[in-house]
């Protein structure tokens, strides 16, 4: 019997939207790495989410009333997770951390997303997905002790806020798929952003240096122009897109994102200069393949 038109038309746009997606998000690392070669971690990240709160705010002002109080406090929960948090985390990381990297570490999120599912949502847990977690936590290993000169060397201490990230973004796909089902993807997506901005605004203001940066420093005003379209692009129009992918497909679907998102930021990193080398590789292969068995029905 053949599916419903209904059906097929929501996997096609569901797999568009991902492929989007994840050319949007594979980006958002070298865009990072511009903005951190003059602002700080803190202002990068209070910049990125005040750009994108503001950008939506007017679309969420208008939405505010339709909400209910259960609504504004997992909204507030998916600001938190889905936004800032990683927004200053992924920022913090790439101090030390290449952006090719930091990118496939981001693929991580599936793996972490059956295992919040399972452990705090009732998903199926399966020994398959044990096998594909156990072989993507392999390559992470692998690559957060994995040295420039392609070896072993010491702990990268910094690739632990990526992994946190990562956490945070599966918390978010279970949180949206489990409680704001009924709610478009973008009032989630600007309602939420919409919250968190005023603390950003504030650390913005009186806990960075950006406003003598911007006036004095020199190339100020072009890596405002990189976070700005982070923040638009990168988070507000992103989020809609990622939102939208949850509703009408799977969180484990959604997340699977960080397929490609690895492959486009270690083109990005190369084509700036940066040196992968086989290490590398062999531990972004095990985190890939770790996500590919955990996914595979």
């Amino acid at each position: 019997m053949s599916k419903p038109a209904s059906q097929m038309s929501d996997k096609a746009l569901a797999w568009l939207l991902l492929i989007t997606l994840s050319f949007i998000w594979g980006s958002s690392f070298i865009l990072i790495k511009r903005g951190l070669e003059i602002y700080s971690p803190l202002e990068l990240g209070a910049l990125r989410i005040v750009t994108a709160g503001l950008f939506l705010s007017p679309v969420a002002v208008s939405r505010i009333g339709k909400l209910s109080k259960r609504n504004w406090q997992i909204l507030l929960l998916a600001g938190f997770v889905g936004s800032f948090g990683p927004a200053f985390l992924f920022a913090l990381a790439q101090t030390h951390l290449d952006s090719g990297l930091a990118g496939s570490l981001n693929a991580l999120t599936p793996l972490f997303t059956i295992l919040i599912g399972s452990w705090f949502f009732s998903s199926t847990f399966t020994r398959r997905n044990a096998i594909g977690i156990a072989i993507g936590f392999v390559g992470t290993v692998l690559l957060i002790f994995a040295g420039s000169d392609g070896g072993i060397s010491g702990f990268n201490f910094y690739a632990l806020f990526v992994v946190l990230a990562t956490i945070l973004y599966a918390t978010n796909l279970n949180v949206i798929k489990a409680y704001l089902a009924d709610l478009k993807p973008l009032t989630i997506t600007s309602v939420s952003l919409l919250m968190v901005l005023p603390l950003a605004l504030v650390i913005l203001a009186s806990a960075t240096d950006f406003s003598t940066k911007i006036i004095y420093t020199k190339g100020a005003w072009e890596a405002l122009g990189y976070i700005s379209i982070l923040g638009v692009v990168g988070t507000a129009i992103a989020l809609i897109i990622f939102n939208k992918t949850v509703q009408i497909s799977t969180p484990l679907f959604t997340s699977s994102v960080t397929y490609i998102i690895p492959l486009i930021a270690v083109i990005w990193g190369l084509l700036d200069g940066e040196k992968l080398l086989v290490t590398h590789y062999i531990s972004m292969a095990l985190i890939l393949a770790g996500v590919f068995i955990a996914n595979r029905k």
